[in-house]
C-alpha cells in the first residue's frame, strides 16, 4: 500500500488532506481512541467468526490497542469538515492499522481485513457515541460533582447569613445566603442527572448496520459480539440498536446529549451571574459578597478587580449554547434517508463542549466559589431596613396597612419595627417575634 514518507496512513487519507484544507481542526483524540477500540474488538470477533485469518486479527488488534492508548495521535490529520459520514477518518484509521499490522510476510488490507463487516456509516457514529459517553462519565460529571460539593460547603458556611431575596431584581422577603448556594448545588445535581440520562441514550449503538442499516456484509453475530467486548473494555452499558436504520440515519442520542450540555451551561451561567452581581461594587454595587481577587481588573483604573471567572463561565455558557444549535441543526437538517451526513462536526462540537464545561467548572469552584466571603455587616444592615419585612405583618394588619408602613419606612429611613410601633396596636414584644428575620426563612 503506497503511503507518504514518514506517515502510516495511505492514499485515501492523503486525498482527504488534499480535499479538505478547511479549518485546521482535526478530530478530538477521544474519537480517534474510540475508533481504535472498535477496530480492535472487531478484528478479534472477525477472527473468531473466521471472517479473517486469526493471525491477521491478532496483528490488527495489537496495533489498534497502541492507537487506543494514544501512541499514534499524530497520524490522524484529517480536517473535521470532511465527508459527513466520517469516511475519511474511518479510512485514516483503517490505513494506519493496516500499516502497523503488516509485515514483509503478512499484508493487511485496510478494507478487506481492518474494515471487515463494517462501514463508516455505522462505525463512525458508534465511535462518537462511545467517546461522548466516556467523556461525560470520566471528565464532565466528576468536574460538576466537585463544583457541586464546593457550593454545598459554602451553603453550610452561609446558613446563618440572612439577606434580602430579589424577584424581578427588586427587594423581596428575607432568604438565607446559604439557601441560595444550596439552590445552586441543586441546579448542578439536576444537570448531572440529565447528563447521565444522555449517557444511557448514547450507549445504544448503531454498529452492525453497515452501509444503510441493513447489515449487508456483516456476520450475523458480528455486532453483538463486538459490542459485548467493547462494553467490557470501556465499562459502559453498551447495547445494539434494535433498529439500525433509525440509529444511524437520525442520531437523536446526540440531540439528547447536546440538550443536557446546554442545560448544564444554563445552570452554570445562572450561578455565575448571581455571584458576580452579589459581588458588584465595592461602593456602588450590591457588595453582599467579596470574590477572590485573582488579577488586576483594568489597564487604566488602578485597584479595580473584576469577577473574571464568572465572566469566563458566562462565555462558556454562550459557547455551549452555540454548540447546541450546531448539533441540533446537524441532526435535524442532515438526517436524510438512511444516513446522517454531519457526524464529524457533531463529534467535534460535543467533545469540545464537554471539555470546556469540565475545565471551567473545576476552575470556577477552585479559584472563585471556594474563596467567596459574605459581607455580613452590609447584609445585616440592609436586611433590617428592608421594607419587605412588613410582609410578615400581612396576616395581622392586612395588605393595605402593611404597604402603608413599608412606604413610610422607605421615606423616613426608619426600621419596620419603629414605624409599626406607631402605626399599629401590636406590642413591641410581639413585633419583635413577628419580624424575627431568621424565622421568616
Amino acid at each position: 500500500m503506497p503511503k507518504p514518507s514518514g506517515h502510516l496512513y495511505g492514499p485515501q487519507t492523503t486525498l482527504a488532506i488534499k480535499n479538505f484544507p478547511i479549518s485546521g481542526w482535526t478530530l478530538p483524540e477521544e474519537i480517534v481512541h474510540a475508533l481504535a477500540c472498535i477496530k480492535k474488538h472487531a478484528a478479534v470477533v472477525n477472527g473468531q467468526l473466521k471472517e479473517i485469518d486469526q493471525s491477521h486479527a491478532k496483528a490488527i488488534a495489537s496495533a489498534a490497542q497502541k492507537v487506543q492508548d494514544g501512541k499514534y495521535d499524530q497520524q490522524f490529520p484529517v480536517d473535521v469538515f470532511q465527508t459527513g459520514s466520517g469516511t475519511s477518518s474511518n479510512m485514516n484509521m483503517n490505513e494506519v492499522l493496516a500499516t502497523l499490522a503488516s509485515t514483509k510476510t503478512r499484508a493487511i488490507h485496510p478494507n478487506d481485513h481492518v474494515n471487515r463487516g463494517q462501514s463508516s456509516n455505522d462505525v463512525f457514529p458508534t465511535a462518537v457515541q462511545v467517546a461522548c459517553a466516556l467523556k461525560a462519565l470520566h471528565e464532565l460529571i466528576p468536574a460538576l460533582d466537585v463544583l457541586q460539593m464546593t457550593l454545598e460547603h459554602k451553603a453550610i458556611e452561609f446558613r446563618e447569613v440572612i439577606k434580602t431575596a430579589r424577584t424581578h431584581l427588586m427587594d423581596a422577603v428575607p432568604v438565607s445566603l446559604g439557601d441560595e448556594f444550596d439552590a445552586y448545588a441543586a441546579l448542578l445535581e439536576k444537570s448531572i442527572q440529565e447528563i447521565q440520562k444522555s449517557v444511557d441514550s448514547l450507549c445504544t449503538l448503531p454498529l452492525g448496520g453497515t452501509a444503510a442499516g441493513t447489515g449487508l456484509n456483516a456476520h450475523p453475530q458480528f455486532a453483538k459480539r463486538t459490542i459485548a467486548a467493547m462494553a467490557k473494555d470501556t465499562g459502559l452499558a453498551l447495547t445494539e440498536a434494535t433498529n439500525h436504520i433509525a440509529a444511524q440515519s437520525c442520531p437523536l442520542a446526540f440531540m439528547t446529549c447536546s440538550t443536557a450540555l446546554r442545560t448544564t451551561a444554563a445552570a452554570l451561567g445562572k450561578i455565575a451571574n448571581d455571584i458576580r452581581h452579589m459581588g458588584s461594587g465595592p461602593i456602588a454595587g450590591l457588595a453582599e459578597v467579596t470574590l477572590p481577587s485573582l488579577q488586576p481588573g483594568s489597564s487604566i483604573m488602578p485597584g479595580k478587580v473584576n469577577p473574571v471567572l464568572c465572566e469566563s463561565v458566562l462565555q462558556v455558557h454562550a459557547y455551549v449554547t452555540g454548540v447546541d444549535a450546531t448539533v441540533h441543526t446537524a441532526v435535524s437538517q442532515n438526517s436524510q434517508f438512511e444516513l446522517n451526513t454531519a457526524y464529524p462536526i457533531i463529534a467535534y462540537s460535543l467533545i469540545n463542549a464537554m471539555h470546556t464545561l469540565s475545565t471551567v467548572s473545576v476552575q470556577f469552584g477552585k479559584a472563585c466559589v471556594s474563596g467567596i466571603k459574605a459581607n455580613t455587616d452590609i447584609i445585616n444592615d440592609r436586611s433590617m431596613r428592608n421594607p419587605m419585612l412588613v410582609t410578615a405583618l400581612n396576616p395581622f394588619i392586612g395588605y393595605d396597612k402593611a404597604a402603608e408602613i413599608a412606604k413610610e419606612a422607605m421615606k423616613t429611613g426608619e426600621t419596620i419595627i419603629e414605624v409599626a410601633k406607631r402605626k399599629t396596636d401590636i406590642s413591641e414584644v410581639k413585633l419583635q417575634k413577628l419580624l424575627d428575620i431568621k424565622k421568616m426563612i
